[in-house]
C-alpha cells in the first residue's frame, strides 16, 4: 500500500504543476486577447470574427483528436474560454464607446 500512495503523491506533484502552467497559460492568452480587443476597438472593428471561430474550433478538435483528447471537451473548453474573450471585448469597446455584441466574440491568439 506504500508503494500506492507514493505513486499517488508522484501523480499529484505532476498534477499540480500542470494546473499551475495551464493557469499561467490562460493568463498570457486572455493578455493577448485582450491586446486584440484594445486593437479592435480603437480601429473600430467588431468584437467579433465568427469566420475565425468557426476555423479555430475545427482546428482545435483536430489537435485534440491527435492528442488523444475528446474533440467535444476541446470544444467546450474553447467555447468557455470565447465567452470570457467576448466579454472582455465586449466591455473593451463600450468604454472606447464602440458597440456591444452579445453573443459574438473573438477567439485570436489560438
Amino acid at each position: 500500500m506504500t508503494d500506492a500512495y507514493e505513486a499517488l503523491k508522484i501523480y499529484r506533484a505532476s498534477i499540480d504543476n500542470i494546473d499551475a502552467a495551464l493557469i499561467h497559460m490562460l493568463a498570457e492568452r486572455f493578455r493577448c486577447t485582450k491586446a486584440v480587443g484594445v486593437l479592435k476597438a480603437t480601429h473600430g472593428l467588431p468584437p467579433a470574427d465568427p469566420s475565425r471561430e468557426t476555423q479555430q474550433i475545427a482546428r482545435l478538435r483536430r489537435l485534440a483528436q491527435e492528442a488523444n483528447l475528446d474533440p467535444d471537451f476541446a470544444e467546450k473548453f474553447l467555447n468557455f474560454v470565447v465567452k470570457e474573450v467576448i466579454r472582455h471585448h465586449e466591455q473593451i469597446a463600450a468604454s472606447n464607446g464602440g458597440p456591444q455584441l452579445a453573443g459574438t466574440g473573438d477567439t485570436e491568439s489560438k
